[in-house]
């Protein structure tokens, strides 16, 4: 690219102050370099007239700051302190700044990584953060989260690194593992919440205690080239889980854990999803809705180029008796499934309780649902299920392009209460 001509004044600043352009270890250099474009009467908006995108991008002043410089070890030892001073230096920081997580393991324990902060901000976690593995380490805290980043705009978290919730303990302490034992909650790994602009690229997440990444009351979101593993047999590990959150894209992940790779619940809307590798794990799902006679809404949303392999579901909608609202506008598209129990299904009747669940006339209404394109192996001999409210049946729901089969003599699509249209080859066809 061409750099444009440069004016006197500017090349002098150049000449001058070139060492305040670049990158920046503490707010004293962050100070120099502002009292250096005061003196001779510069801002960065000349800068970005004046010198070309690349240019800008090159000089463009930022603060590195490295967990190590505010007293991280990586030793073993607690280093929950220097994360968090380290948050409050980039959080304060007037120019664009980088928090660094080199490349060994720190244990950090319960967190907070809160704004709103003075400029962007990008996390870069080289190394891996380990949480501890002591339940009791959350004793007095909110024991629903491990890190938590809060109320942040314009934040990048990315690095090539691994985040390990170290969850054994906490699923073998799990009603769902042990049914002698009281149903209590579990930290989420890592949770966005009010957070907007926000990036997630390129990290590994493993053995969370709960959930493992969690994005709530956010929005502009771009997620991509995630690997997120857990055993089958972890309880509650969902992959990815999205609440009232909108405007968000995911792409690019490979999920392999013990309950849904991803999960929308109430107040999304305008998700996109695609090239997604999932399974094991619970396939991906909307939902659950309407627990405890509640409401919920989820609108406009697409998952597009998905492979499930060995999950118990593919594409599920899933809604409590009881509630009340609407699910509309879901586009699911271009799936292959690999030994999946129950490939296409909407469930209004779910129960997931130790007790029956009683029956209840209404129901989160489901409608405008398209199955386009979805094609490979059925682990059981019902391969699309749609059950649905008697008393507000779903609607408006078409299939296109079916191909599930099954090792049965005979695969079947099973369909209670639901209007639906079938377009192209559709097998196995609904039969009510």
């Amino acid at each position: 690219m061409v750099v444009k001509e440069l004016s006197i004044t500017l090349i002098l600043f150049l000449s001058l102050c070139l060492s305040c352009y670049g990158t920046f270890s503490n707010l004293d250099e962050v100070n120099e370099y502002e009292s250096c474009q005061q003196r001779y009467n510069i801002t960065d908006t000349d800068m970005e007239t004046e010198i070309s995108d690349q240019m800008v991008r090159h000089f463009k002043p930022r603060l590195v700051v490295n967990v190590d410089d505010y007293g991280a070890k990586g030793l073993g030892t607690d280093d929950t302190k220097a994360f968090r001073k380290a948050w409050n230096a980039v959080c304060k920081s007037p120019i664009s700044a980088v928090l660094i997580v080199p490349e060994r393991k720190y244990l950090v324990k319960p967190i907070v990584f809160s704004g709103p902060c003075l400029s962007s901000i990008t996390v870069q976690i080289k190394g891996t953060i380990e949480a501890p593995s002591d339940t009791s380490d959350w004793d007095g805290k909110n024991i629903g989260h491990w890190i938590l980043f809060n109320g942040i705009k314009n934040l990048v978290v990315e690095g090539g690194g691994t985040i390990d919730g170290k969850g054994r303990n906490w699923w073998e302490n799990s009603c769902k593992v042990n049914k002698s034992l009281p149903c209590t909650d579990a930290p989420t790994a890592m949770t966005f919440y009010s957070c907007v602009d926000l990036r997630v690229e390129n990290l590994r997440m493993k053995n969370s205690q709960k959930i493992h990444l969690s994005f709530e009351d956010c929005s502009k979101v771009q997620v991509s080239y995630l690997t997120i593993i857990a055993p089958n047999t972890s309880p509650n590990t969902d992959g990815i889980h999205i609440t009232r959150t909108g405007n968000m894209g995911l792409s690019d992940c490979t999920i392999k854990t013990g309950d849904d790779c991803i999960s929308i619940v109430s107040g999304s809307r305008n998700i996109r999803i695609g090239n997604i590798a999932c399974g094991p794990g619970h396939g991906i799902s909307i939902g659950s809705l309407g627990a405890n006679n509640s409401e919920g809404h989820v609108a406009n949303v697409m998952v597009n180029n998905v492979k499930l392999t060995d999950t118990s579901n593919g594409v599920r909608i899933k809604t409590w008796q009881g509630g009340h609202g609407l699910v509309k506008n879901i586009l699911f598209k271009n799936i292959a499934m690999h030994n999946v129990q129950n490939p296409i299904i909407i469930d209004q009747n779910y129960c997931d309780s130790i007790h029956p669940c009683p029956v209840q006339k209404s129901a989160v209404q489901v409608r405008n649902v398209m199955y386009k394109n979805i094609k490979g192996k059925s682990a059981s001999d019902v391969a699309v299920r749609l059950e649905c409210s008697s008393s507000v049946p779903c609607r408006k729901i078409v299939l296109e392009d079916i191909h599930l089969v099954s090792d049965g003599d005979v695969t079947q699509g099973l369909c209670e209460n639901v209007i639906w249209d079938e377009v192209g080859e559709v097998f196995p066809a609904c039969a009510s």
